[in-house]
């Protein structure tokens, strides 16, 4: 017999309130609980839906502390739903802790489709789709360096989460690494009234947004992979393998006593 779900991640609209499924709408309403970042984002969301359900904070900074406790009650078969501000929980988002903890004791644990920043993004941008990498966030401050400079030879397109107020730096910073002539797009405010994506050469995205009085929204970077071809080896040629061949002959008779 398949286990019971007892938890549900749900996406959310990233913007336009439309963009949420009739499934999702569903769960909201049969849950016992939704579980929240943010209470107020959320409760608009369930008002708009004209749903009523007991709103729980569940965000980065007291996850720790609630996992157990949500635990305790899921293991008792109360139902709830997991969503985050905007778009699909446990990407970049909290969600992971519970899922996994759940997972262990072998409680039920259901995932719905819907919607999520980064495939509009990486569709809008035009470069390949086929074979891509979800960075999210980079390192705000440790390991910022290190994790650009491990990203340089990636051949797939690379997606990543930023701020309005970090965007200008990071695209400085890929410019930097990648090369400024690289390919890249920039979308913001997606699925809303001022949604926007730009595409140029990552130096062309940094002035651009360099700029703007104020940037606003939130972002998805789009990084077209190295296309250059890998470096090749140089084969010997005949001069290297006569003196290869020379010292071999010299090392066995450097062995002969």
């Amino acid at each position: 017999m398949p286990t019971p779900t007892v938890l549900y991640l749900v996406p959310t609209p990233i913007g336009n309130l439309e963009d949420i499924t009739l499934r999702a709408i569903r769960v909201l309403g049969e849950v016992g609980t939704v579980l929240c970042e943010d209470t107020r984002t959320s409760g608009r969301l369930m008002q708009h839906l004209g749903l009523k359900k007991p709103l729980l904070s569940y965000h980065l900074h007291n996850e720790h502390q609630q996992v157990p406790r949500l635990l305790a009650r899921l293991a008792q078969g109360e139902t709830m739903a997991l969503v985050s501000d905007a778009g699909t929980p446990g990407i970049s988002d909290p969600g992971f802790l519970l899922v996994r903890e759940c997972l262990a004791q072998g409680l039920g644990v259901e995932c719905l489709p819907g919607a999520t920043a980064f495939v509009p993004a990486l569709l809008k941008s035009g470069f390949g789709a086929e074979r891509f990498t979800f960075e999210g966030f980079l390192p705000v401050k440790k390991g910022r360096q290190t994790r650009l400079l491990q990203l340089a030879q990636e051949t797939r397109t690379m997606i990543f989460y930023e701020s309005p107020h970090r965007i200008v730096k990071t695209l400085g910073q890929l410019a930097e690494v990648l090369g400024p002539s690289r390919p890249a797009s920039v979308s913001r405010e997606l699925t809303k009234l001022f949604e926007e994506t730009v595409t140029g050469t990552l130096a062309s995205l940094e002035a651009d947004f360099a700029a703007r009085p104020t940037i606003k929204g939130e972002i998805v970077v789009v990084v077209e992979g190295n296309l250059a071809p890998p470096p090749r080896e140089p084969r010997p040629g005949r001069d290297d393998r006569y003196y290869r061949r020379a010292d071999d002959a010299d090392d066995e008779l450097d062995g002969e006593d």
